[in-house]
């Protein structure tokens, strides 16, 4: 039995020096969905590679995981937007079920719960921090989820009424709390996690681990309450968490 791929989708893809990754990455890109990669300041041809590929280039001169994140999502005209990373470590293909779910008006966030496969696919260090973080998200939010993976989907026009503001390693978060805070239900799902290609530039080292964590703990010290209406209840359904 085949299923339809949902329509009406762009991935965005921040990209800073990932073109060993690239091919991969835009091949499992689902048939007929546009691939966003929004170039960070990449110095290893990059953006020429992902162009040659197909992809829509979006360049974004301030550095940050966040900065390149929500340039994309600006840059977005689909009714719904997924992120995913642009190391080859996460499948984009396994976003269609994601899609399925927020099209369907049964969730209004969807997250992957990555589950490492391989040596080295995560370090030590940065499955801590990521265990802490979600502790404190537990702890500020309510929402029982073990990981704030980039691998999600989400409406477009919801996602821009958060008003996010984080610019660095806590944009991931930051949406995560904010949905909270608005009454959206957030989702979670297992997804295979893969040694990505070449250095991390986030949590490769136990120093970026501890950045990371320091930006992310900021987001948490928000007051609830900062997201805009328009962000509310993105779905005719009222809200629930799981």
């Amino acid at each position: 039995m085949t299923f339809s791929v949902p329509e009406d989708v762009d991935v965005v893809l921040p990209c800073l020096n990932e073109a060993e990754a690239l091919p991969w990455v835009l091949d499992r890109i689902p048939p007929g969905w546009r691939a966003l990669v929004v170039d960070n300041g990449s110095t290893d041809g990059s953006a020429d590679i992902a162009r040659r590929l197909g992809a829509t280039v979006v360049h974004e001169a301030r550095r940050g995981f966040g900065a390149a994140c929500h340039a994309g999502l600006t840059a977005a005209s689909a009714t719904t937007v997924c992120f995913c990373d642009c190391d080859a470590s996460l499948d984009p293909a396994l976003l269609v079920p994601f899609v399925r779910e927020v099209q369907d008006g049964e969730a209004d966030l969807v997250l992957g719960r990555r589950r490492p496969r391989g040596r080295g696919a995560w370090p030590a260090h940065a499955r801590a921090g990521n265990i802490a973080l979600a502790l404190m998200l537990r702890r500020r939010t309510g929402l029982r989820l073990h990981d704030l993976g980039p691998l999600r989907a989400a409406r477009r026009e919801a996602l821009l009424g958060l008003g996010l503001t984080d610019r660095r390693s806590g944009y991931p978060l930051q949406m995560v709390v904010r949905a909270a805070d608005a009454g959206w239900r957030v989702t979670e799902h297992d997804v295979p996690y893969l040694p990505r290609s070449g250095a991390s530039k986030v949590t490769g080292t136990w120093r970026g681990t501890l950045q990371a964590v320091r930006d992310m703990s900021r987001v948490l010290a928000e007051a609830p309450g900062v997201a805009t209406t328009a962000a509310a209840h993105p779905t005719a359904r009222g809200g629930t968490r799981r």
